[in-house]
């Protein structure tokens, strides 16, 4: 008997939540399941998806792909990121700090995977709000994806990056 070889995948994939599901029908109840998947290549993109099944394999399959559809690219100043943000979603607010050399990732659950996944190795972070692990993932992406970087905010500005940076 052979078995199949799965294909290596050049992204880091994190499951972050399982969630199961009933649907009330006149013959009991039809269980399915949901997760919540993170994907990035840990150097600067990532994504996340939501897949829903009635196997939780197939899910996590469907997650993966919703999550490679909607990838970011987020801007990092060597191992952290360039300046302080709060990312919002819903009712769940992310605060995003970044931290000097050796401090390593300082984040919890839903947080700490997607921060991992991007490849951010030194970074602060504090959850405010909802602890609900879809709107803690979708505050952060939202927090990372409106970083900007000194070469663009000088081009915005029409200067040139020591002029900013002083």
């Amino acid at each position: 008997m052979q078995r199949r070889e799965r294909p290596v995948s050049e992204y880091k994939e994190k499951l972050v939540y399982i969630n199961r599901v009933a649907k009330v029908v006149k013959g009991g109840k039809n269980f399915r399941f949901t997760t919540l998947m993170v994907v990035g290549d840990e150097k600067g993109k990532v994504g996340c998806g939501m897949g829903k099944a009635v196997e939780i394999p197939e899910a996590v399959r469907k997650g993966i792909e919703d999550a490679k559809k909607h990838f970011i690219n987020v801007p990092m100043d060597g191992t952290t990121i360039p300046h302080e943000i709060t990312g919002k979603f819903g009712t769940g607010k992310v605060l995003l700090m970044p931290a000097p050399e050796g401090t390593g990732v300082i984040a919890g659950g839903p947080v700490r995977a997607v921060i991992e996944a991007v490849g951010i190795k030194n970074i602060r972070t504090k959850s405010i709000g909802s602890n609900n692990p879809i709107n803690m993932v979708r505050a952060t992406l939202d927090g990372l994806g409106r970083l900007q970087d000194a070469e663009k905010v000088a081009r915005l500005r029409g200067k040139t990056v020591e002029e900013l940076l002083g």
